[in-house]
């Protein structure tokens, strides 16, 4: 994850910026992208301060809520996919994407492998 510049950069940065220069001039004497300098400059405006929001933190999942009923699906018919899984979870008024619904069943310890008794099929390449 990337680290967010400094107050006193952002600080000289809105300074400049506040004194009549461009965005573009001090964003190049400063070497940062013009669009950071337009956006501390509006910060600055609206909350009186440079100092830059809270990064990262906790993300409650989304699927914690149905884990019992989505893992009892997956019981009921070990075969399922990620796709049913989803439109299933949409019937349910979650709408997720299929990433969502793999990493939720691979924090619960599920993981793909492919069966070694299963007959491949007529269509592939041998």
């Amino acid at each position: 994850m990337t680290k967010a510049y400094s107050n006193d950069l952002r600080e000289r940065v809105v300074g400049a910026m506040q004194s009549g220069e461009s965005c573009r001039s001090v964003a190049a004497r400063f070497g940062v992208a013009p669009s950071s300098a337009v956006k501390w400059a509006d910060r600055a405006r609206r909350t009186g301060s440079v100092s830059p929001a809270k990064m990262g933190g906790y993300r409650r999942p989304i699927l914690e809520p149905h884990r019992d009923w989505l893992l009892e699906q997956v019981r009921n018919c070990p075969h399922v996919t990620l796709a049913v899984l989803q439109g299933l979870l949409a019937d349910r008024g979650v709408i997720v994407s299929h990433d969502t619904v793999w990493r939720f069943l691979r924090g619960c310890g599920f993981s793909f492998k492919k069966r070694r008794w299963l007959r491949t099929s007529a269509s592939a390449r041998t």
